[in-house]
């Protein structure tokens, strides 16, 4: 199967978690190779906007959705030294245990996120929140667990920036808790010519 089909039947994939956990399970083993073929972008950009605003390297990071480990390959080439990884499919941890950047690794239970405000200076979700992946209301509870003066950031991808569900809770975000202080809109996958944008989020209270 060539990574364009691949990428087809993740857009049109269910966002039920079980559906979700077993195409995971079964791209893990080509995810990296499928990806790099098609001019992956994102997780680079992301590493670059967070390192603008987190000089603390050493910082601990929690890396949502972190898949194969290439999220957390891109913030361990940006400098960051303490970085965890998270994820629904137990197929991609075993890659990413694999990758070895991560400092603890564990898999997701839909719908929760159980980390403490505070626990970490940054969380990001590189690729994850949107159609295909994790539902709009997955940024909320990713929010709930980012402390006062840290930061969230993450990539909405060029469909999910027309769909009314993700923009809301976007919107929902920065009218309440956060401010808005970077938005790098790049490549996203260069073969299939789709952009994205690299949010990052501060917390204000």
């Amino acid at each position: 199967m060539s990574s364009d089909d691949v990428f087809d039947r993740v857009y049109r994939s269910s966002s039920d978690p079980a559906s979700q956990r077993a195409l995971y399970d079964d791209w893990a083993g080509s995810y990296d190779r499928d990806l790099e073929a098609s001019g992956y972008a994102t997780p680079g950009r992301l590493a670059r906007v967070l390192a603008e605003h987190l000089s603390d390297r050493d910082a601990p990071i929690l890396d949502v959705g972190c898949g194969t480990g290439m999220s957390g390959r891109a913030l361990a080439d940006a400098g960051f030294t303490t970085i965890d990884g998270a994820d629904l499919s137990s197929g991609m941890l075993d890659q990413a245990e694999r990758a070895a950047v991560h400092r603890r690794l564990w898999q997701l239970t839909a719908g929760e996120l159980d980390v403490a405000p505070g626990t970490y200076r940054a969380i990001v979700a590189c690729g994850v929140i949107g159609i295909g992946a994790a539902p709009a209301s997955t940024l909320p509870l990713i929010a709930a667990a980012v402390g006062p003066d840290d930061l969230l950031v993450f990539s909405f991808n060029d469909q999910v920036q027309t769909d009314d569900d993700y923009m809301s809770a976007l919107a929902a975000l920065v009218d309440s808790d956060f401010d808005k202080v970077a938005a790098d809109e790049g490549v996203h996958i260069a073969s299939r010519n789709s952009t994205s944008i690299v949010y990052a989020l501060r917390r204000t209270r």
